[in-house]
């Protein structure tokens, strides 16, 4: 979840940081709808973890202080209300306008529990089984597809290798900054294309047998759903949950390289000053990674997802069933949702990032309590601070000052 790794700035950690009949009409979406009864409590569901937004506000200074951020934004809600929004240092350093907190920004890996929600959907359906061989659905894609099931791509236990983590994708000098700054930044990527790159290495594993992050999963999972619906994953996601929910600052850009409306400017650090990062072209992220939203609109999302609005129970199950994630902090790892065991128990989201921007969206399991931060990080001495620094805001949200609940 690191954006930065001595000096060096890598896709792979940049997307981490930053894992029907059924289901009823409100799962196409209805905003309105309540959590269903009986539904699990979790860190802040309680009383007792009140929101305390001088402590919050001083959470999200820390971002841009110790763990050196240009800027942050945050909002927590509870119960379908908003019940603190911050934000810290600016949105743009030539101006020095404050990072707006309505504002939009790229969220990259959340990308990930909208796509998971939509497969779910469809397996809701009959149209997809998560112990179906991958193969099935993407005949001659993936080698040794015929044992890797759907499932295993959906929790990063297929093995696959991340295609992030290829050299071309590493840039680990000043002159590899600016040739990402100056070109590569504008290049075109296909979902073929990526996912070639990824099963041209060797897997980590053998399917099952262990685990690891890889952007390579959800790249298939795009082209899963494109094949099962006939149509392309991003209607698809449009369709089924961000129309739905009214996101209205939610949408998946493809190769468009530019955030729209209000927001912040993403970064990276030079020998000579700051360069802006923002405008990029997200195909290289594709199904991994290339979602751009709001504060608002992530915290909306959340409580659906978890308040049951979006996916029946037996697959709102299933997306909670997680296994030992190998990542920092220790967390478990579900099907497109990550589980983040705090000091008062669990939370569940997904963190996400990409160059120039960093993602943390959590909330308890009940769908009452949502917190979404967007930091953009920059000073690389600092980095190393971004998430233990983020993921301790994460726990002062839910679990207060002191970690009771």
């Amino acid at each position: 979840m690191k954006q930065y790794r001595t000096g060096a700035l890598r896709l792979a950690a940049a997307l981490l940081a930053g894992a029907s009949v059924f289901v009823p009409a409100a799962s196409a979406g209805a905003a309105a709808a309540e959590p269903p009864t009986g539904a699990p409590e979790g860190p802040g569901s309680r009383p007792g973890a009140e929101a305390r937004p001088g402590l919050l506000q001083q959470g999200l200074d820390a971002l841009t202080g110790r763990a050196g951020a240009s800027g942050a934004i945050g909002e927590l809600r509870q119960d379908g209300r908003v019940v603190w929004r911050g934000t810290s240092g600016v949105g743009d350093l030539a101006t020095g306008r404050p990072a707006p907190v309505e504002g939009g920004f790229r969220a990259g890996s959340v990308t990930k529990p909208f796509l998971a929600t939509v497969v779910l959907q469809l397996v809701g359906e009959g149209r997809v089984g998560l112990d179906q061989p991958i193969e099935r659905y993407l005949p001659g894609v993936v080698p040794n597809g015929a044992a890797i099931t759907v499932r295993q791509v959906m929790n990063h236990t297929a093995g696959l290798f991340d295609y992030t983590e290829d050299s071309r994708f590493a840039y680990d000098t000043e002159a590899d900054l600016r040739r990402l700054l100056d070109r590569d930044r504008w290049r075109t990527w296909s979902a073929s294309e990526l996912i070639g790159i990824g099963v041209s290495h060797p897997p980590y594993f053998a399917p099952g047998r262990g685990w690891h992050y890889s952007n390579t999963d959800y790249l298939l999972l795009g082209e899963l759903v494109d094949r099962v619906t006939g149509h392309d994953w991003r209607s698809e996601v449009r369709h089924r949950v961000i129309q739905p929910l009214g996101l209205r600052r939610t949408s998946l850009p493809g190769t468009s390289t530019t955030v729209p409306g209000p927001h912040s400017h993403g970064y990276l650090a030079l020998s000579d000053g700051p360069a802006d990062v923002t405008d990029l072209n997200p195909s290289v992220a594709g199904a991994a990674g290339e979602l751009v939203s709001s504060l608002d609109d992530l915290a909306r999302f959340d409580a659906a997802l978890l308040g049951g609005r979006l996916l029946a129970p037996a697959q709102l199950a299933q997306m909670t069933t997680t296994v030992p994630a190998d990542a920092e902090p220790p967390t478990s790892y579900g099907l497109g949702l990550m589980e983040l065991k705090l000091s008062c128990g669990s939370v569940w989201g997904h963190p996400g990032g990409i160059y120039g921007y960093s993602t943390y969206l959590f909330g308890d399991r009940a769908g009452r309590r949502q917190l979404a931060v967007s930091v953009n990080p920059y000073d690389p001495v600092k980095g190393a601070q971004l998430t233990p620094t983020a993921i301790s805001l994460v726990d002062l949200a839910f679990c207060g000052p002191t970690g009771a609940s």
